[in-house]
């Protein structure tokens, strides 16, 4: 099976085109210990010149509904296989349109995000208020004056499995920078502590202007690097890099 492997600030993902993959064999090429080793899978079951169905995996063996960081991937990757600069990228429902940068950076238009009310939650008889937002999978972004990791590793596993969210969620640690930055820490759901998530990214900045704490374009700043993401309305652009690491095969 041929592979290429991918990162996009970071976060890595299998592009593989195959029509067909179990939840056993994405655990075993995304575990660097007996595979590959990669933070998640963009499975490409089918392709037609500039345009691409893709199933985003992440590396326990679930599926994710939208990846911002696995799409983006899977659309640098479609562009150079496709010879075109602007590609289409079919994920969880959602059609995502994109078009290449300068300097490997991808532009997706990732449609409408929903943000909901303010809520709060009870963790182990504590509570932690969050806002909840769509951006085709679900994200609990909590606002945090001085997020640290450690909070994220005792925090996000908890908010993630919470009965709030029966499918569970990705969570955020969000700290606004000024008005057009903030400094997050990402929990993501399925993989655990991520450098970066494009779709977290959008999430945040998406809270960010709805309680007024920023204004679009949201710069958002995370371990593996920053995004930059711009709102109209409930509508959504992402703009960051996606760089190829290596090519090969595998009969994993």
């Amino acid at each position: 099976m041929r592979f290429s492997k991918w990162q996009a600030l970071g976060n890595s993902y299998l592009v593989l085109e195959v029509p067909q993959l179990t939840a056993e064999r994405v655990i075993r090429l995304c575990d660097p210990a007996v595979g590959i080793g990669a933070d998640g899978i963009a499975q490409v079951v089918a392709r037609s010149g500039a345009r691409a169905e893709v199933v985003i995996w992440n590396p326990d063996g679930s599926t994710a509904e939208m990846s911002g960081n696995g799409t983006r991937i899977a659309a640098r990757w479609l562009a150079l296989e496709s010879g075109s600069h602007e590609v289409t990228i079919v994920s969880g429902g959602r059609e995502v349109r994109a078009s290449l940068r300068k300097a490997g950076a991808v532009e997706t238009d990732v449609g409408s995000v929903s943000v909901g009310e303010v809520e709060t939650i009870d963790v182990h008889g504590n509570p932690v208020e969050l806002t909840p937002v769509s951006v085709g999978n679900p994200h609990a972004v909590i606002l945090s004056d001085a997020p640290t990791r450690d909070v994220l590793l005792r925090l996000g596993p908890l908010v993630e499995t919470h009965g709030r969210f029966p499918q569970r969620t990705n969570v955020q640690l969000a700290h606004p920078r000024d008005r057009h930055s903030v400094d997050v820490l990402v929990w993501e759901r399925g993989a655990g502590e991520t450098s970066a998530s494009g779709t977290s990214a959008i999430a945040v900045a998406a809270a960010a202007v709805a309680r007024g704490w920023c204004e679009s374009p949201v710069t958002v700043h995370m371990p593996g690097g920053d995004l930059r993401v711009e709102l109209d309305g409930d509508r959504a652009v992402l703009v960051g890099p996606a760089e190829r690491i290596c090519v090969g095969d595998t009969d994993l």
